[in-house]
């Protein structure tokens, strides 16, 4: 041994004591953490004998939130509070626990995952990154079937016949083991936006899953996000990841079996009001490298859809002025469109186009004049100040006429018109914009003067077809006020309307100018007054989808009637804005229908009643497999023929839908997702 090998031996001998002693001091907040959390979370936070991980949900609360958790606790989940901590043990222990997060430094000193671009800070900004109990992974190369090889940062390292690689370019290659070697899979058929394409049209030509076929289809894989118990969402799936969502998180995921990629999350924002303080999120839409989505505060952000980084965040509007948002962004050549909800709470509608790489606002369409525009004069009264018409259901999109549809919500308040007489445009209403520019190109207005809280954001499906003869370009919605539209989208012409509920009493039909021949005394009064349909609708936000083999419009429908009650509300930030309210009555079915409609002619092709309470919120998904799928009133999802109507599939879920189903292809082979209260379940065939 030279002189110099003795000596940095005993440099290292020597110096081995102090990092001993060094290493024993544990740093600020770990003993509370381990006397306190760890003992049923585990030493490191990812879970434990008595309590699941946590680690990946502290992205999700302010150090307030966290404070407020640990004192309080979950007791119908089994997690006692800790009532009598100090401040100064809440300090430490908020601090220590940041450090365990994915992207921080963790308790020993280490790096928690091993990409740099997929670090978080404490409040979530950006992705999280790696997958669940990320660790530091060095880069590995990989042998591929073909004589090649792939090289990169393992995301899911510890796995071996499937591995998520970051590569150099910063893109996910999803591996799959070939004998000794791999091989790389992706998706062929993609599902990028919430409804499959712009049109809207929820139809997929895949079918290998078809009525020959879906007997043997089945479970292939779940993936759970916690703290989200009504999914909403559409898994969206581009080469070969998904895209999921909660309120204000978003979750890639390997689409051939739920391994997590990446997360992002934020906490909720405390004091909203609206829907999306119920914890909605519909989805997200892709392009190119980017993932977009609205936060719950009606912000829209811009996410590398490889990584989760945030790369740009806009505010589209102040939510302490009522405003939020839940719904999936619309992809626009390279713009992206949005609105926002918050029409029980009196805010004013508008749908806006932001640049995909910057976030610059592009334009703007406001749903409502102000006092002295163009259309002020069908608001008569006070109520044009706080008109509602909101935007909060994903829009379609024709890039041949370059034309943007979006439909707007009810006015407010809702059951009191009052105090804004007139048509109250453009509530109700579909309005036809120009994709560059945001201009006004047409309107159609289902329900003028709408006082019973039938938005018109109901789904919109944009068909190409031969009718009277000649080649159409149509629009078609069954709207919640009961009635079957088709339009001529090149100019708003109503071509159809025609009733596709029998609980309809509110109107006797759809005049020749398009408005409707309103039943007298069938409003809303102070003493209530029964009207068909209820408030909920003929129809909702739920999904239908459109198959163009068999010309026929697939359409969840409710046979209901509600006692409508009129009172007087005065708007304030911070508060709902109703005007009224509504009960059961006991006149009306309550009663689920999935129905088929000829788009060509508006009548009803065959119809599946359900059995249930009513309540389920699921939508239809078409295929070139001849068949339907659909949740239905007895929380089964299920296949039907798309000719007949007739089940040919089932499965229980035993908890109700409130989001639609959709399909992609995968390794050469076809699946279909559909999310039920926390989980996200995805269907295959099997042999």
């Amino acid at each position: 041994m030279t002189f110099v090998q003795r000596t940095v031996l005993l440099g290292i001998v020597c110096a081995a004591p102090a990092a001993v002693a060094l290493a024993q001091t544990p740093p600020p907040g770990r003993t509370p953490f381990e006397n306190r959390c760890g003992v049923c979370h585990g030493g490191d936070g990812n879970g434990g004998e008595y309590a699941p991980g946590m680690v990946a949900q502290l992205a999700m609360r302010t150090d307030a939130q966290l404070a407020t958790l640990i004192r309080e606790g979950l007791p119908g989940r089994g997690m006692p509070g800790s009532p009598n901590i100090t401040d100064a043990e809440i300090g430490e222990l908020t601090r220590f626990l940041r450090t365990l997060t994915p992207g921080a430094r963790g308790a020993t000193g280490s790096p928690a995952v091993a990409a740099p671009e997929a670090q978080a800070g404490a409040g979530g900004a950006r992705g999280t990154g790696g997958g669940r109990g990320a660790a530091p992974v060095r880069k590995m190369r990989y042998e591929l079937a073909d004589g090649r090889t792939i090289e990169g940062t393992p995301i899911n390292h510890a796995l071996t016949d499937d591995i998520q690689l970051r590569t150099d370019d910063g893109r996910v290659q999803l591996l799959r083991k070939a004998g000794s070697r791999y091989r790389v899979v992706t998706s062929k058929v993609d599902w990028p936006i919430y409804d499959g394409s712009p049109t809207g049209n929820r139809f997929s030509a895949l079918k290998e899953i078809n009525k020959s076929t879906v007997g043997r289809l089945a479970p292939k894989w779940i993936y759970t996000i916690q703290n989200s118990n009504r999914l909403e969402m559409t898994p969206v799936v581009v080469e070969g990841i998904m895209y999921v969502t909660g309120t204000n998180e978003c979750y890639a995921l390997d689409a051939g079996n739920g391994r997590e990629i990446w997360r992002f999350q934020r906490p909720r924002t405390q004091g909203l009001v609206g829907n999306a303080a119920g914890n909605i999120n519909r989805g997200v839409a892709v392009a190119n490298d980017r993932v977009f989505m609205v936060t719950d505060h009606a912000h829209l952000i811009a996410l590398n859809r490889f990584s989760g980084d945030l790369i740009w965040d806009i505010e589209m509007a102040d939510w302490r002025q009522n405003y939020n948002a839940t719904s999936a962004p619309l992809i626009v050549g390279d713009l992206v469109v949005s609105g926002t909800a918050g029409g029980e709470q009196g805010v004013r509608g508008f749908v806006a186009a932001y640049d995909q790489s910057t976030g610059k606002e592009a334009w703007r369409f406001w749903t409502v004049p102000k006092r002295g525009e163009p259309g002020s004069e069908t608001w008569v009264g006070a109520g044009i100040d706080h008109p509602g018409g909101v935007t909060w259901m994903t829009g379609v999109y024709d890039p041949e006429l370059r034309l943007v549809y979006w439909t707007t919500g009810n006015p407010s308040p809702d059951y009191n018109g009052d105090d804004r007489l007139g048509d109250n445009l453009y509530a109700s209403s579909v309005v036809a914009l120009d994709a560059g520019t945001g201009q006004l190109k047409w309107h159609y207005q289902f329900t003028p003067h709408n006082v019973w809280d039938w938005d018109a954001q109901q789904p919109t499906v944009l068909v190409d077809t031969t009718l009277d003869g000649q080649r159409r370009k149509l629009l078609v919605q069954a709207s919640r006020n009961g009635f079957f539209y088709v339009l001529d989208r090149t100019n708003g012409k109503l071509l159809i309307a025609k009733p596709f509920v029998k609980s309809l009493t509110w109107a006797r039909e759809i005049g020749a100018d398009g408005r409707p021949v309103l039943v007298p005394g069938k409003v809303p009064t102070p003493e209530g007054t029964t009207i068909c349909p209820s408030s909920h609708g003929a129809s909702n936000w739920y999904s239908a989808s459109y198959n163009p083999s068999t010309g026929l419009y697939y359409v969840q429908t409710l046979e209901n009637c509600n006692i409508f009650v009129k009172n007087v509300s005065e708007w304030a930030a911070g508060r709902s804005y109703m005007g009224g309210s509504t009960r059961q009555s006991p006149e009306g079915a309550n009663q689920k229908i999935l129905r088929a409609i000829d788009v060509k002619t508006g009548k009803i092709v065959w119809e599946l009643p359900q059995t249930g309470p009513g309540q389920a919120r699921g939508g239809t998904l078409a295929t070139a497999g001849e068949l339907v799928f659909f949740c239905d009133d007895q929380d089964r999802f299920m296949a039907v023929d798309a000719s007949t109507g007739k089940p040919v599939w089932q499965f229980p879920f035993n908890g109700t839908f409130r989001a639609s189903p959709m399909t992609y292809q995968f390794d050469e082979k076809q699946y279909v997702a559909i999310a039920s209260g926390s989980n996200v379940v995805v269907f295959g065939l099997v042999d």
